[in-house]
């Protein structure tokens, strides 16, 4: 049985305690009022800080005015539109930066649900000796999951976010500003079945969870392989299910952040960066096990594999974001492209960044054989993996919410620290509920002697 240590408890409580006050900062430290963002534009401007295409505009419009008084007018509604506009920008970016690190450990427990899934569908002979590994990871999944429910429900009443812009969006054909493309994407994109469709996912994902985990302890102590067979069962009907599940949930809890904007390869990429990113959290937990003189059984050969897994995964996401962003960026459709105009140029660091810490030092640590069994390049790829993947949610999820406002700060932190305790607590507090190694799973000597 895994005992969890004092010191590593202690950890993931101080770092959800930092996390809590960097969160609360955060929220604190948002202003309040037009008048606020106004005087921090007056100060942007006075110290040349943060360049405002809004001000070149109005420049310009001065420029070629005669009439000033019409003119003063003009710029000063439009001085006050641009205001709010910020506002609303800088209240976002605490619950821009809350939802990107709630999402990203969300998504590394639902990757390695899949993962799992995928292993025992296929009735994989390397792997059993690391399904308690995998089971403990993602007894993370409710939690998180309620937790993101939560965030998005506050989002559909409207109250102390616009992190999804289609929900406030002008729907009257009367107005002048309304918004035809949304109006026709009402039928899905409304607050009562947006959240009536995270509930099924969520659901759906939970109960397959707690349902396999509980059929893999029962198999310990029976006489037959029942269990076994009703557990592949259920994960083979589970991979159907979770592939149409996560498809949309990409749509919703992605997607739609940027409702004008849409990719019919967007479900594959979430999936591929949910499945790396869950796979390096597999092998860094499986190595720390290790250390610490647990899972004596599982060898380099393990190792290599999960690393085989990382590096074919990074390949695979490259695929999938280069496939996206080149015909996107070919075709030069005005509608598809400003996507990606936007994170050029107002998010040029972390989205290039991303790529080489996705794709470029993968290949590089992982690409020969012997780094595959060599723990120490496993968790130095794993780490640069898991960073990439949470600077491409970062990339995914900014741009829509917070605009060119964004930078990391007390709110980015903190959010990622508490959700980093959090994941730890729960997942190590997991491990300690059965044992390490699987008893009378059909597979388990063959997992026990698998060289490769």
């Amino acid at each position: 049985m895994y005992n969890f240590s004092k010191k590593l408890k202690l950890t993931a409580i101080v770092l959800m305690v930092l996390g809590a006050i960097g969160i609360g900062v955060g929220f604190m430290s948002a202003p309040s009022s037009v008048e606020e963002v106004e005087q921090i534009l007056a100060h942007e401007a006075e110290h040349g800080g943060h360049e405002d295409a809004h001000a070149v505009a109005t420049h310009d419009a001065h420029a070629v005015t005669n009439d000033h008084h019409e003119t003063a007018g003009h710029d000063a509604h439009a001085d006050k539109h641009h205001a709010e506009h910020v506002l609303t920008q800088l209240q976002n970016k605490p619950w821009a930066a809350l939802y990107v690190a709630c999402f990203f450990f969300m998504m590394i427990a639902l990757g390695v649900l899949a993962f799992y899934a995928v292993n025992r569908a296929a009735q994989a002979g390397w792997s059993p000796l690391l399904f308690r590994v995998m089971e403990g990871i993602t007894s993370y999944l409710p939690i998180g999951l309620v937790i993101l429910l939560i965030i998005l429900g506050i989002s559909t009443l409207g109250h102390g976010n616009h992190l999804f812009a289609w929900m406030h969006a002008d729907l009257d054909p009367t107005s002048p500003t309304y918004d035809k493309l949304l109006d026709g994407k009402k039928g899905w994109l409304n607050a009562g079945a947006f959240m009536l469709r995270a509930v099924i996912y969520a659901s759906l994902w939970i109960a397959y969870q707690i349902i396999s985990k509980r059929l893999s302890r029962k198999q310990d102590t029976a006489s037959d392989d029942k269990n076994f067979k009703k557990n592949f069962q259920l994960s083979a009907m589970f991979l159907v299910v979770f592939l149409y599940s996560e498809s949309m949930m990409s749509w919703d809890w992605i997607m739609s952040l940027d409702p004008h904007w849409f990719s019919t390869l967007f479900g594959w990429y979430i999936f591929a960066s949910m499945f790396v990113s869950g796979i390096t959290v597999i092998a860094l937990v499986t190595i720390y096990l290790k250390s610490q003189g647990y899972l004596e059984k599982v060898n380099n050969s393990h190792i290599h594999d999960l690393a085989k897994f990382m590096f074919g995964m990074s390949i695979f996401w490259t695929y999938l974001w280069f496939s996206q962003f080149m015909l996107i960026w070919f075709a030069d459709i005005p509608e598809e492209v400003t996507y990606f105009i936007t994170r050029i140029q107002d998010y040029n660091l972390p989205f290039f960044g991303m790529i080489a810490l996705n794709f470029v030092f993968p290949i590089l640590v992982l690409m020969n054989s012997d780094f595959k069994r060599t723990n120490w390049f496993v968790i130095i790829a794993g780490i640069l993996i898991l960073v990439g993947h949470y600077v491409d949610v970062y990339n995914m999820v900014m741009p829509a919410t917070v605009g060119d406002r964004w930078f990391i700060g007390i709110p980015e932190i903190g959010s990622v620290l508490f959700f980093l305790g959090l994941f730890i607590y729960v997942v190590f507090n997991a491990l300690t509920k059965a044992p390490l190694e699987p008893k009378r799973n059909p597979f388990i000597h063959e997992s026990e002697h698998f060289h490769y």
